[in-house]
C-alpha cells in the first residue's frame, strides 16, 4: 500500500512563514515520517517554471518594498480587508504575474499530495483548487487572520489567543475546522541552555546592558536612524544591530564610530540570533513574528514600526495581551526610551515577567500532533501500517 503523502510547501514572504513550517516539518517527520513519505520544498525556488518563480520573487520584493514604505504595506492590507477573501486572493494570485495561476495549481498537483500543510496563504489556494483536493490545513503565523488566510481550508491553525477569539465570531468557523495552536517557534529556541552570563562570554560580549535590533530578515526599517542616533549617546551599553540580507546597511554601519562608552558590534545574517537574543537585555524592531524570539527568551522589545496591518496587529498582541512590549516608533525617542533602560534596569522588571509568563505559548510539538491526528482520522490505513511494523 502506497504511503500517504504529506507536503510541506515553503514559501519566502518575509522569513516567518518559512521558519513556522520549519518547525511543524522537522518535529512532523521525526515523530511520523515514517509512516508517511513527507514532502518537504521550496514551493517558488524548486519549481522549473519561469513565471512561478517570477511571482515568488514577487512575494519577497513586496515585504521589502512594504517595510521600506510602510504607506504602501498599509494600504496593501486594508486593500484586501476591503475586497474580501475571495476576491483579493483570486486577483493577487491571477494577475500580479499572469499565468503564475495555473502553474501554482499543477506544480502542487505534480506531487499528488494527500495532505498539504501550509503556512502561507498561496499554496494553501492552488491546494483548494487542485482536483482531486487534498486534506488542507493552514497555520497562520499572525495575530488575526487576514482576508487572504480566511480563505477555506479544511483546518485552519491560529496561534495567537487573540485571532482565534476573532475567528470564531466568524460563522465560517466552528470548533471543526478551526484550533488554536501555541505559536511555534524555531525548534532550536529550546535547544538553547545558555544563560545571559554564558552568552556573553561565548560571544565575548561585555558584561553591561545589551540591545539587539533586528527587522527581519532583510534588515529594512528604523534601524538605522536609531542606531545612528544611539552610537553619539555617552552612555555603558552594547549595541548589536542585526541586518539580515541587507548587505549595504551593513557596511554602513560598519563605517560608523560610536562614543567611548558603546560596545558597537554590527552583525549581518547570522545563524546564531538565539545567543545574541539571550544575551541582550532589550530587543528594537519593528513589529512581525520575530517578536516572538526575543519574547521567548523573556526578553523585552520596543516594538519601532509596522509594516501592515498585519504587523500592527503582532504588535498590539505583544504590547496589550502579552504585556511585555512598548510602541515608539520616532527615533529619538526610542533612544531615550534605551537610555532610561540603562540607567534603571529596574524599568523592565514587568515586561520581564510578562515575557517569561507567556513562555508555554510557544512550540511546534502540538501543530505536528495535531496534524497527525487529522490524519489518521482521514486516513486510518496509517495505523496499520504501524501495526505491521510492530508485529
Amino acid at each position: 500500500m502506497a504511503k500517504i503523502k504529506v507536503m510541506f510547501p515553503r514559501v519566502e514572504a518575509g522569513f516567518g512563514h518559512i521558519m513556522t513550517c520549519n518547525a511543524v516539518e522537522e518535529i512532523f517527520s521525526k515523530k511520523y515520517g515514517s509512516r508517511v513519505e513527507v514532502i518537504n520544498i521550496n514551493f517558488y525556488s524548486d519549481t522549473q517554471d519561469a513565471k512561478l518563480k517570477k511571482y515568488g520573487e514577487f512575494l519577497k520584493t513586496q515585504v521589502r518594498n512594504y517595510t521600506a514604505h510602510p504607506m504602501l504595506g498599509h494600504f496593501a492590507t486594508f486593500s484586501c480587508e476591503f475586497w474580501g477573501t475571495d476576491l483579493s486572493t483570486w486577483g493577487t494570485l491571477k494577475f500580479q504575474v499572469p499565468g503564475s495561476y495555473k502553474k501554482g495549481i499543477e506544480f502542487l498537483q505534480s506531487f499528488q499530495p494527500d495532505v498539504v500543510f501550509s503556512t502561507h496563504w498561496a499554496t494553501n489556494y492552488y491546494a483548494e483548487l487542485m482536483n482531486p483536493k487534498p486534506f488542507t490545513v493552514m497555520y497562520c503565523p499572525d495575530a488575526l487572520l487576514n482576508k487572504l488566510f480566511k480563505f477555506r481550508a479544511d483546518l485552519s491553525l491560529v496561534s495567537m489567543e487573540t485571532g482565534y477569539t476573532e475567528a470564531k465570531r466568524d460563522t465560517t468557523y466552528d470548533s471543526s475546522n478551526l484550533k488554536l495552536v501555541p505559536f511555534c517557534i524555531r525548534n532550536d529556541a529550546f535547544k538553547m541552555k545558555e544563560t545571559k552570563e554564558s552568552a556573553r562570554k561565548k560571544l565575548n560580549l561585555p558584561d553591561k546592558f545589551t540591545v539587539v535590533l533586528a527587522e527581519g530578515g532583510y534588515g529594512r526599517g528604523a534601524m538605522k536612524k536609531i542606531v545612528t542616533k544611539l552610537l553619539k549617546e555617552h552612555v555603558p551599553v552594547t549595541v548589536i544591530p542585526v541586518c539580515g540580507k541587507n548587505e549595504e546597511l551593513l557596511e554602513y554601519f560598519k563605517k560608523l564610530t560610536p562614543t567611548e562608552e558603546i560596545t558597537f558590534l554590527p552583525q549581518g545574517f547570522i545563524t546564531n540570533i538565539f545567543e545574541y537574543m539571550v544575551a541582550s537585555d532589550l530587543f528594537c524592531g519593528k513589529a512581525g513574528n520575530m517578536i516572538a524570539e526575543p519574547t521567548f527568551f523573556g526578553v523585552p522589545s520596543i516594538i519601532t514600526g509596522t509594516s501592515t496591518s498585519i504587523e500592527t496587529n503582532i504588535g498590539d498582541y505583544y504590547i496589550n495581551y502579552v504585556h511585555c512590549a512598548v510602541k515608539e516608533f520616532h527615533p529619538s525617542r526610542v533612544v531615550k526610551i534605551i537610555k532610561r533602560c540603562v540607567k534603571d534596569p529596574t524599568i523592565l522588571v514587568p515586561y520581564i515577567k510578562a515575557a517569561k509568563d507567556h513562555h508555554s505559548s510557544y512550540g511546534a510539538e502540538a501543530t505536528a500532533d495535531l496534524l497527525w491526528e487529522e490524519i489518521v482520522k482521514r486516513f486510518p490505513q496509517v495505523l496499520d501500517e504501524k501495526q505491521e511494523e510492530n508485529k
